[in-house]
């Protein structure tokens, strides 16, 4: 009967836990929506257009910070709000670089997140698990490679060439590298939104670069 009762007592603890955890995030779909709605690709630069862009990520870090304390700031929460910060950087153009600079640091936090022993634990050491790992870095370094390659002469006729040649090299080694520790962690969520990542700032990248008419 104990094993029963406490069986029932997990249940509704999970049950209540999903439930308070679907509320929390609820005002980030709700201005997530809202950004989709009011977004169009002639929308004037202002304060407000940034904190409309910026909202759902912020509000996304509060959820963590409540869920996770304030450990979470040098972790996933201090990545979201300098991923906040580089959203309402590229609403300006000419703060592009800064706005790549906020989203770095995003990315070295999220590496050192998933490196940590939260992390760890969801990690496999089975062979077929670490071959299939090493497979998945290598082709994330192959197409990483690659695309960065494809960009580089469109990178050369770029106002400040100079300074973004290089860094729009490093934080392609960054993103690799956060996307790279997210297949570490085994986590199909952690991986899902890294990979996510990589192509949202690839498809800004030909925009940015002019590589699409």
């Amino acid at each position: 009967m104990d094993i029963l009762e406490t069986d029932a007592y997990d249940k509704r603890r999970r049950r209540n836990m999903s439930c308070a955890l679907l509320l929390s995030l609820l005002p980030f779909f709700l201005s997530s929506a809202l950004y989709f709605y009011l977004w169009t690709p002639d929308l004037v630069p202002s304060v407000v257009s940034a904190g409309v862009k910026a909202a759902p990520t912020l509000l996304l870090a509060t959820v963590v910070l409540s869920w996770n304390g304030g450990q979470s700031v040098l972790g996933v929460a201090g990545g979201l709000i300098f991923s906040a910060v580089g959203d309402c950087c590229l609403v300006w153009p000419e703060l592009f670089i800064h706005g790549m600079g906020a989203f770095a640091v995003a990315h070295l936090l999220y590496s050192v997140t998933f490196l940590s022993s939260r992390y760890a634990t969801y990690s496999s050491s089975s062979s077929s698990s670490s071959s299939l790992n090493r497979f998945l870095h290598l082709v994330l370094v192959i197409v990483g490679g690659a695309f960065y390659i494809y960009l580089f002469p469109f990178l050369q006729k770029a106002p400040n060439s100079d300074l973004l040649t290089p860094g729009v090299g490093i934080y392609f080694v960054l993103i690799t590298m956060m996307a790279a520790l997210a297949i570490r962690t085994g986590q199909v969520a952690t991986l899902s939104g890294s990979l996510i990542f990589m192509v949202s700032d690839a498809s800004l990248a030909l925009q940015v670069f002019k590589v699409l008419p």
